[in-house]
């Protein structure tokens, strides 16, 4: 049996208001006050508290096989993959931002991971345990979770890894 192992890191991005402007870092007079749009609370704050991991899978035989970690932090493991590793872990966002405000979340239906030796691998099937109308409760706090499915193809040994975008914005 071989073993492939699939850490992958998840790329937070807030939406806001266009007045909101990040500083541009490589300019030769930085600035550093605060523009008048984050001056009003209306920036979104998105943390990653675990990045999605599926830990080493059992390649079993060549071929395909389907890996699945869902928000509940079930997981299975079909076709050449025997099983999944006993440390994968869905990934935790948490949002922060204006109490009580709607917002839209936004993940890729697909991702490719990739392995040192030029292997590639995809994530998809992302499942979340959003609700059907995401919003920020009385504390401007949302926590959620998602998983998703690995499709593994032919040979696949080895270390794989990618970023997946979650991209947040107020409704």
């Amino acid at each position: 049996m071989r073993g492939l192992v699939v850490p992958f890191l998840i790329v937070a991005a807030a939406a806001a208001p266009s007045s909101l402007q990040a500083q541009c870092r490589l300019c030769d007079k930085p600035e550093t006050s605060l523009s008048s749009g984050a001056a009003s609370g209306d920036d979104i704050q998105i943390d990653i508290e675990t990045n999605i991991n599926f830990d080493r899978l059992i390649l079993a035989r060549g071929g395909d096989g389907l890996a699945v970690i869902r928000p509940d932090g079930s997981r299975t493991a079909t076709g050449s993959l025997s099983e999944v590793g006993a440390r994968a872990m869905v990934a935790t966002v948490v949002v922060r931002g204006q109490p009580n405000r709607a917002v839209r979340v936004d993940l890729p239906t697909r991702i490719e991971l990739f392995s040192l030796g030029g292997g590639r691998i995809a994530f998809d099937q992302v499942e979340t345990d959003l609700p059907s109308a995401p919003k920020l409760d009385s504390a401007g706090r949302l926590t959620f979770r998602f998983g998703g499915r690995l499709r593994v193809t032919g040979d696949a040994e080895g270390d794989y890894r990618g970023d997946l975008p979650v991209t947040v914005e107020y409704l």
